[in-house]
C-alpha cells in the first residue's frame, strides 16, 4: 500500500497557476529623504495618491524629494496691485477717481474742461 500512496497538496500553500501571461499593476517609485540625508524610496501604484510625508522603518519622518504634492493646495498666484486695488474699491468707484484725476490733469495742461 506504501508504494501507490498519493502525494497531496497542502492547501493555500501554493498557487497550481503559473505567472505566464499575467502583467502586475502599473507602478512607481517615490522617493522621500529625511532630515539627516537619510533616503527612503516605496513603491506605489500609479493611481495612488502620493503621501507628502513618509516614515522611515527607523522612525525618521522624510519629505518628499521632488515636492510636487498631490494632496497640498494649489499654489496661489501672486496678488497684483489690481487684485488688491479692487478688494478696497468698486469698480465704479475706480472710474469716478479716473475721470476727477483727468479733469485735474487736463486743467493744469490748460486743456478746456468740459
Amino acid at each position: 500500500m506504501s508504494d501507490r500512496s498519493l502525494r497531496g497538496m497542502r492547501l493555500g500553500a501554493q498557487s497550481m497557476e503559473t505567472e505566464q501571461g499575467v502583467e502586475p499593476a502599473p507602478r512607481q517609485d517615490v522617493e522621500y529623504v529625511c532630515e539627516d540625508g537619510e533616503r527612503i524610496v516605496v513603491t506605489f501604484s500609479a493611481e495612488a495618491e502620493i503621501p507628502a510625508t513618509w516614515t522611515s522603518p527607523t522612525g525618521k519622518e522624510g519629505v518628499l524629494v521632488d515636492g510636487s504634492k498631490p494632496d497640498a493646495e494649489p499654489e496661489k498666484a501672486a496678488r497684483t496691485h489690481w487684485d488688491m486695488l479692487l478688494e478696497r474699491r468698486s469698480t465704479e468707484e475706480l472710474e469716478e477717481i479716473l475721470e476727477e484725476r483727468l479733469k485735474q490733469l487736463r486743467q493744469r495742461r490748460g486743456e478746456k474742461v468740459a
